[in-house]
């Protein structure tokens, strides 16, 4: 006894091909069927919120006097530039904390009003973010 279901009638008929539009390539086809990621943007979330950045150091008495010192050598000697290197903390734009940075070369501009200094290279420091000032001149 064969076994019949509700679709035996149009089982073996042949498949249709449509006259009007062509056929959607193969890799298309594919495609309708990849996965839905429906938290767009979570694993940029994830790996954000997973980088490591470093708490904002704070510098004792003896520190800010010793950068205060080296600070008003530089302002003496900003007409004949020398080679520094500088070490400052750069705040992250997206979570606390931030990063150390150095910076090596020659000091272009100091500027007291604002307390940013401009070195050679295009880089603006905030004197406030500084945390060591190295070079000759302070040897």
């Amino acid at each position: 006894m064969k076994q019949t279901g509700p679709y035996e009638d149009i089982l073996h008929l042949p498949h249709h091909v449509s006259s009007r539009r062509p056929q959607m390539p193969m890799a298309d086809r594919a495609a309708q069927f990849s996965p839905f990621s429906a938290l767009t943007g979570y694993e940029e979330v994830i790996e954000e919120t997973g980088r490591f950045t470093e708490e904002r150091p704070v510098l004792g008495e003896e520190d800010i006097q010793l950068l205060n010192r080296r600070f008003q050598l530089l302002l003496k000697r900003e007409k004949a530039p020398v080679p520094v290197t500088i070490t400052y903390f750069l705040a992250d734009k997206t979570k606390s904390g931030g990063t150390y940075m150095t910076a090596s070369g020659f000091i272009e501009k100091i500027d007291i009003l604002n307390r940013v200094i401009t070195m050679s290279q295009g880089i603006h420091i905030p004197m406030d973010d500084i945390l060591a000032l190295e070079g000759e001149l302070f040897e």
